[in-house]
């Protein structure tokens, strides 16, 4: 018996005094903390002044029995362990009483020896249990970091280089494709550093209009162009003391760049038809599914402020190359958007989980969050099984390893993944062009007019054997 074991402090509740003497005296022998109690009432009156590791029970106590003491220590603790005694053992009350979560039950006379033992199996459950919850708990830490879910090598080390960048000021570059969750990372960052209580801003280089992309970024002044009627604040003065986010960074144009340089570099900007400089104090995190590099290469973007904004690159890996996070992640959602919607969906059958793991999710985490979201809506049972999830005919296709169809563009109308038919088309062609060439990537880029640096680009992205 260990010293732990030993400590522990148990309830003997018996309404019979020789009884409770006996077992006070045993236990207390054994190096146990020993309380006693008279009554039923008088055992729920421990129970609500301290806590026990143990609760020894007879299930007659004459004002109540000793199911209802099981019932309030249950209400109270529902981790508390208890062991049922009785004179009056039958298979009923027995079962009852382990199905209100009694741990044992010993009827009378027992024998000492039998009774030690049970005591002691029933605290070793209680320090394994503990030892459990305190396990599930530290992993539960794991498989989250802020919003971020997911164990895997790959994610773990994202997670350690978030901490080492996040107390700096320096550029952060975040990388990958669409839908892996890169503006969660930036947020992570933000929340552990310094300036987690200034503001964090959102800017999607992608979705705001040339025209109007200098005017959002830095401010305007009334009358700097038609429509401005009063002087507004740009974007970056928005997140002074905080964290701005330029999402897909490789969509800004040449001209923008110029400007952005500026900014980046000096920490000032100037609103369209202002004369004076604005300083800023801001962190920049940006973003892009593009190659950067190959845009620097085309001329497309600026080489002196690439250099800027890559000072630590942190690359999120697709979905296909941490499938090991998968299961984590559909059940994430899965219970967010049980939540969400009041459904008592719960869990997701293994098989389920089976048939995820043979689909490619070109879409990545993006792709299986709409999944996950468009079977909880759907569902009508607590578990999702593989009949249950909401999988385009097209992705049912995909797994069970239809790749030669010819597409059919009425699919549209029941719903479709374009992502998922467009990466299906790319990776046909390119494995087709490798065996065509013998497998020389400079003939099967060749063969498919693009570039050898391309093809290698997307020989990663779409995980082709090299």
């Amino acid at each position: 018996m260990s010293e732990t074991t030993k400590r522990a402090k148990i309830l003997v509740a018996d309404d019979e005094q020789g009884m409770r003497e006996v077992l006070e005296i045993m236990l207390s022998k054994e190096g146990y903390d020993v309380r006693v109690a008279e009554s039923g009432r008088a055992a729920v009156k421990w129970l609500q002044k301290e806590k026990f590791d143990l609760l020894l029970c007879d299930m007659k106590l004459g004002d109540m029995t000793g199911l209802e003491v099981l019932k309030a220590a249950k209400k109270r603790d529902t981790n508390a362990v208890m062991i049922m005694i009785s004179a009056y053992a039958s298979a009923e009350t027995a079962v009852e009483a382990m199905n209100l979560g009694a741990y044992d039950y010993v009827p009378k006379p027992f024998d000492n020896d039998e009774l030690r033992q049970a005591v002691s199996r029933a605290l070793t459950h209680r320090t394994v249990a503990h030892e459990k919850k305190a396990l599930d708990e530290e992993l539960k830490k794991k498989l989250h970091f802020g919003m971020i879910v997911g164990s895997s090598p790959r994610m773990m080390h994202i997670y350690s280089m978030i901490r080492q960048v996040a107390r700096t000021r320096t550029n952060v570059l975040i990388t990958g494709e669409s839908g892996t969750g890169k503006e969660l990372i930036a947020r992570a960052i933000h929340e552990q550093s310094d300036r987690c209580d200034q503001p964090f801003v959102a800017i999607n280089c992608g979705g705001i209009p040339e025209t109007l992309m200098e005017s959002e970024l830095f401010g305007h002044k009334k009358g700097s162009f038609t429509g401005a009627a009063y002087d507004k604040k740009g974007l970056f003065e928005s997140a002074q003391g905080g964290t701005v986010f330029l999402d897909e960074i490789g969509e800004l144009s040449v001209q923008i760049q110029v400007k952005l340089l500026r900014a980046v570099q000096e920490k000032v900007v100037k609103p369209v038809g202002g004369n004076e400089n604005i300083h800023v104090d801001i962190r920049i995190i940006s973003a892009t599914n593009k190659k950067l590099e190959d845009e620097v290469i085309e001329g497309r973007f600026r080489e002196d402020l690439f250099y800027r904004l890559n000072v630590i690159e942190i690359r999120v890996p697709p979905l296909r190359e941490r499938k090991t996070d998968l299961r984590a992640l559909a059940q994430h959602f899965l219970e967010k958007y049980a939540r969400e919607m009041g459904k008592t969906v719960s869990k997701i059958s293994s098989y389920a989980i089976d048939l995820l793991q043979k689909y490619d999710f070109p879409g990545n985490v993006r792709e299986l969050e709409n999944l996950m979201e468009r079977s909880v809506a759907l569902s009508n049972t607590n578990i999702l099984l593989p009949d249950s999830l909401a999988l385009s005919v097209h992705k049912r296709r995909w797994i069970e390893g239809v790749k030669d169809r010819r597409f059919d563009i009425d699919e549209v109308a029941k719903g479709v993944s374009l992502d998922a038919i467009l990466a299906e088309i790319e990776k046909a062609y390119i494995e087709k062009a490798l065996a065509c060439a013998g497998g020389s990537k400079a003939k099967a880029a060749e063969l498919l007019d693009i570039n050898l640096r391309s093809l290698r680009y997307r020989l990663d992205k779409l995980a082709i054997e090299k």
